[in-house]
C-alpha cells in the first residue's frame, strides 16, 4: 500500500483538496486498484467535481484532469466522510505542511500512517462540536 503528500505551497484549501483526489486516483491506477472508493471531506470539492457545467473556471483545468481519471476501466465511487472520520487523510495534510515543495510519496508502513489507518477502521470516535 502506499501513500503520498504534496505541499503545493500556497493554494485554496479546495484546489488541494482536488488536487489530492487526483494525485491519490493516480497513485491508485498505477498500482493496479479498479474499484476504489474515494472519500473526502470536502463538500465542496465534491461538489465541484461532481458538476456537470464547470462554472468554477479557476478549478476547470484540474475537474478535466479528474473527469479523464474517472473515464478509464474502473469502478470510483466518491463520497463524503467528516474530518474526523478520516484521521489518516489528517495526518498526511499535516505531514505534507512540513514536507519540502513538491510531491512524495512513500510505503505506508515506514511513515506513521499504518496507526491512523488502523484508527480509522476500527471506527475510534471522535466528539465533533457543531
Amino acid at each position: 500500500m502506499g501513500a503520498f503528500v504534496e505541499n503545493l505551497e500556497v493554494c485554496t484549501i479546495t484546489r488541494a483538496e482536488i488536487m489530492a483526489a487526483i494525485r491519490g486516483l493516480q497513485l491508485a491506477w498505477r498500482n493496479g486498484y479498479r474499484k476504489v472508493l474515494l472519500q473526502m471531506d470536502s463538500l465542496t470539492a465534491i461538489n465541484i467535481l461532481s458538476a456537470s457545467n464547470h462554472m468554477e473556471q479557476r478549478y476547470c483545468i484540474l475537474v478535466q484532469q479528474f473527469q479523464e481519471l474517472l473515464n478509464k476501466s474502473w469502478e470510483v465511487k466518491i463520497s463524503h466522510i467528516y474530518r474526523e472520520g478520516n484521521k489518516a487523510a489528517d495526518f498526511l495534510a499535516n505531514k505534507g505542511h512540513t514536507s519540502s515543495i513538491g510531491y512524495h510519496d512513500f510505503e505506508v508502513s515506514d511513515s506513521g500512517l499504518a496507526f491512523w489507518i488502523l484508527y480509522d477502521i476500527l471506527g475510534i470516535s471522535q466528539t465533533r462540536l457543531i
